[in-house]
């Protein structure tokens, strides 16, 4: 049986990010989002939906994020879902859904947020400047006098 867990979303954080460390060393930052959607019902008028979702952050991301981050600002997260299942005090069997951060994106102008990004997995790099990495120049072919290709020989040259 094949499967994939994979969550993306965005929204706007419902509270400061909680941030802890184990005896261990290992940074845990929790918070919430709030993920809204418009839609259109049956009689033409717009409602709101909003769902609120935990999210769960270790090691350096939970860093970065309790750092930058505080309610009401939005953010871009890529996750997996995992269940939390226990019983209360008075013994019932309770459940929750929520999202274990694998990478996340600032989102928003620079008065909002930095605008950078960060993936990667317990420690991976962060990603603090917002322009794409510079582009790679090609070297000079020798014999630049030579103009462009045949058409033939353009077919050869394509990687696929």
């Amino acid at each position: 049986m094949a499967s994939y867990n994979k969550v993306i979303l965005m929204g706007n954080l419902t509270r400061d990010p909680e941030m802890r460390v184990t005896a261990s060393g290992l940074s845990i930052c929790k918070f919430g989002i709030a993920v809204s959607r418009k839609f259109k019902t049956a009689d033409g008028e717009m409602k709101e939906e909003t769902t609120f979702v935990d999210v769960d952050a270790f090691g350096r991301q939970a860093e970065t994020l309790s750092k930058y981050m505080a309610k009401g600002r939005p953010i871009h997260l890529e996750g997996r879902l995992k269940l939390d299942q226990w019983e209360n005090q008075q013994g019932e069997k309770r459940s929750k859904l929520g999202v274990i951060l694998e990478s996340f994106q600032f989102v928003g102008s620079r008065g909002d947020s930095e605008g950078g990004s960060y993936s990667g997995n317990d420690g991976g790099t962060a990603y603090e400047n917002t322009s794409p990495p510079p582009r790679t120049t090609q070297p000079a072919a020798a014999n630049s006098n030579d103009g462009p290709a045949p058409a033939d020989d353009i077919d050869e040259d394509v990687p696929f």
